[in-house]
């Protein structure tokens, strides 16, 4: 179907998402290396906070959307999310240490959790069933642009600017702030019906055991394989360490995005197809061989190869993933079954971020990715433990 055809309000919300994407990696494809190099920061701190990050985003997703359901709207809440993270960007170009940082990146990310379930349930409210498919895909599209339009702008820039990376921050700030400014003027609620009885909190003790051991298999090896995909930071710090400038450091993230946004959904309509596991386990073998690449690659050529195939990997597997949660957790609970493999996944981030710059600190990059290689292989041994019983 066309553009035109889609309700005005989830066109809007795939710019909102194509701005705010643009703001924040226009700043995360150069904070790494300013970090390290600008205000003298230790690489297990990088790893921390990317770790801290990440985790809260995945954590406050599980309430959220609950909330939002419970409240029966969500657009406030997606102003609410993206309101914080607009505030947290003028931060960045201010920071004079870690703290700073820190508070900045927390913000952001509890935003980030804060608005990604009522966003999509405001979608989904939006649109019929026969046109989901089409909206997130839409949304999706946009997103990925931005992932790949940031990194983009922010290299340019860093040139012009011989390597000013606050004025780069600065800039970062305006397509954050138009983000908000859609979600105030363009995006309306549908009309709902007035609510009976509220649902019960699910997220309690006589829900959970409703969760039956393939959807907690599943989940348990998904943690296993995010302790092998620690923060995409630390590809950026690999190619600083192999001597990429400054300024062309978000190449790196354009790379990774540009071979994921292109092989997710392809490689989502295939599992359906052919059953999810082979591509799941290829997924998890790409991961292995761009570790080996980044940790044994000794220029520039190899770090760019290592980052192209960390996109196709993620392309083959964090889709998967999701399904896999969906095939294995029933109907009245894939909601509460989400927020705890984010829940449970976003801790073991937190977990690996933090390993991987201890390691990186105290043993260098090459043993960080040696160790990544460890843990992919040590998941993809979990899941073929699950082949023919839980998957197919």
């Amino acid at each position: 179907m066309s553009i035109k055809s889609m309700p005005r309000s989830v066109v809007v919300l795939g710019f909102v998402s194509m701005f705010m994407d643009i703001s924040s990696e226009m700043i995360h494809g150069l904070l790494p290396v300013f970090m390290v190099s600008v205000l003298s920061v230790s690489a297990l701190s990088v790893g921390i906070i990317e770790g801290i990050a990440e985790a809260t985003a995945s954590i406050t997703k599980i309430f959220s959307g609950v909330v939002s359901d419970w409240i029966g709207k969500r657009k406030p809440l997606v102003l609410l999310g993206y309101g914080m993270a607009a505030l947290t960007k003028p931060l960045f170009p201010l920071a004079e240490g870690i703290g700073a940082i820190l508070t900045a990146r927390f913000i952001d990310r509890i935003g980030k959790g804060i608005r990604g379930a009522p966003r999509d349930a405001l979608i989904t409210d939006l649109v019929p069933k026969t046109l989901h498919g089409a909206a997130f895909g839409l949304r999706q599209s946009m997103d990925t642009i931005g992932a790949f339009v940031g990194p983009a702008i922010a290299m340019a820039l860093m040139f012009y600017s011989l390597d000013n990376y606050r004025m780069v921050f600065w800039l970062a700030v305006i397509p954050a702030f138009i983000a908000v400014a859609c979600i105030i003027f363009g995006v309306e609620e549908p009309e709902k019906k007035p609510a009976g009885k509220s649902k019960p909190f699910p997220i309690q003790k006589s829900e959970l055991v409703k969760l039956q051991k393939p959807f907690w298999l599943v989940v348990a090896f998904a943690a296993a394989f995010t302790l092998a995909r620690f923060s995409e930071a630390f590809l950026l710090l690999r190619a600083d360490n192999l001597g990429l400038a400054a300024g062309l450091t978000p190449a790196i993230l354009i790379t990774m995005n540009i071979v994921y946004a292109g092989s997710a959904y392809p490689i989502g309509k295939l599992s359906d197809r052919i059953g999810r596991f082979a591509l799941l386990a290829g997924g998890i073998f790409l991961l292995i061989v761009a570790d080996l690449l980044l940790a044994f690659g000794d220029n520039l050529y190899w770090v760019f190869a290592g980052s192209a195939l960390w996109g196709l990997h993620m392309g083959m597997t964090q889709g998967l993933l999701a399904a896999l949660v969906a095939d294995t957790a029933p109907a009245e609970l894939r909601g509460t079954a989400f927020g705890m493999f984010h829940l449970l996944t976003g801790v073991i981030l937190l977990i690996a971020s933090a390993l991987a710059g201890w390691l990186w600190m105290v043993h260098g990059p090459a043993e960080t990715f040696l160790a990544g290689a460890v843990f992919a292989g040590i998941s993809l041994a979990g899941f073929a433990l699950l082949r023919g019983k839980y998957l197919k």
